[in-house]
């Protein structure tokens, strides 16, 4: 494909995303009994009387009989919780995902010579990659239970099982997610590639889409706190009698939200630089910037010229990248997202 610098970015561009997780749905059971019943998780809230320990400001700093007043007062809060039963000791985090095709065609966009330039690399990245190694990926994030985020955390079991649920379908798999790693993607067991091999199908298209239902199960400890997802809360009042903590739940069961799932499932970009200042930490989520919110970082720069628009605008241009550069950028058009280029500066 001949490169065509003198081609314009469409104003509007816009990819609809391809992996898309539901809602999870939280359940406590017995380890030892995890095929045989399980009871929704309900968010129970408390009333809790804690201490100041946030960090005082200099001007409070000033003043010592007010800054002993301060810290000698208790902090009441409202906040939501969510544990196992008192016999219980295993969570079930369940949800369903389904893979779809059409990567190369964009969902929106104005201009139909860029669109001609884009699909013409994204097919030969297709016939070339054929998805493999982002497929591999996902599915290893899958069977390692990365979307269980905190709840893997010093859990003495965990076991995630995946099904095909297309119509005619009958495959399945069972994973000890103990035995994997979440910082890299070697080595990896017949199972996760044979389930690699269906996401990559339909992701190029071989097939129409892919419908996967998990259940994970993670031994946490009897009557253990476990971890819904949290919502956002955009009130910065201070009145007491508002919840300083809400948690996600569905229809009165603890749930987690799909974006979080998702983003667990998308933790494979191991391709980003690395420096003194920003080593090497495992997985990052795929994002247009390479941004981890949680360490105040963006690892893939305007400046390095390393972020999704650079890398982008050259491929789709018929621009020459590494591999790794392919599959970075592939990974973000399976992510959607709004890329247009705006007119205004």
């Amino acid at each position: 494909m001949a490169k065509t610098d003198k081609l314009a970015t469409a104003s509007v561009l816009a990819f609809e995303k391809k992996l898309v997780p539901s809602d999870g749905r939280l359940y406590g059971t017995q380890w030892d009994k995890r095929d045989e019943s399980a009871t929704v998780l309900k968010l129970q809230e408390k009333s809790v009387r804690g201490t100041i320990s946030n960090r005082i400001t200099k001007e409070a700093d000033k003043d010592p009989i007010k800054l002993n007043a301060k810290i000698e007062k208790p902090n009441l809060q409202t906040v939501d919780s969510c544990a196992l039963g008192s016999e219980q000791d295993t969570l079930k985090l369940s949800f369903t995902l389904k893979v779809l095709s059409g990567v190369q065609q964009p969902s929106a966009c104005n201009s139909a010579e860029f669109a001609a330039s884009y699909k013409q690399a994204a097919d030969a990245y297709i016939q070339a990659e054929g998805f493999k190694e982002l497929a591999k990926r996902y599915a290893a994030n899958l069977a390692n239970g990365r979307f269980l985020w905190r709840n893997r955390v010093g859990a003495e079991n965990i076991e995630v099982r995946v099904w095909v649920c297309n119509e005619g379908e009958q495959r399945d798999w069972t994973f000890n997610a103990k035995t994997f790693s979440v910082r890299d993607f070697d080595n990896l067991p017949a199972g996760v590639l044979e389930l690699a091999d269906l996401i990559a199908d339909a992701l190029s298209g071989r097939r129409e889409f892919l419908m996967l239902s998990v259940t994970a199960y993670a031994q946490v400890g009897l009557a253990q706190d476990v971890y819904p997802s949290e919502e956002l809360v955009l009130d910065k009042s201070n009145s007491k009698s508002k919840k300083s903590k809400i948690l996600y739940h569905i229809d009165g069961v603890a749930g987690m939200h799909s974006q979080k799932i998702g983003n667990a499932l998308r933790s494979i970009d191991t391709w980003y630089p690395v420096d003194e200042d920003s080593p090497y930490i495992g997985p990052i989520a795929v994002e247009p910037y390479g941004a981890v919110t949680n360490l105040g970082k963006a690892f893939r720069t305007p400046k390095a010229k390393v972020d999704f628009y650079t890398l982008f605008d050259s491929f789709a241009r018929g621009g020459s990248l590494s591999q790794t550069e392919q599959h970075y950028v592939m990974a973000v058009l399976v992510r959607g997202g709004v890329f247009g280029e705006s007119g205004k500066d």
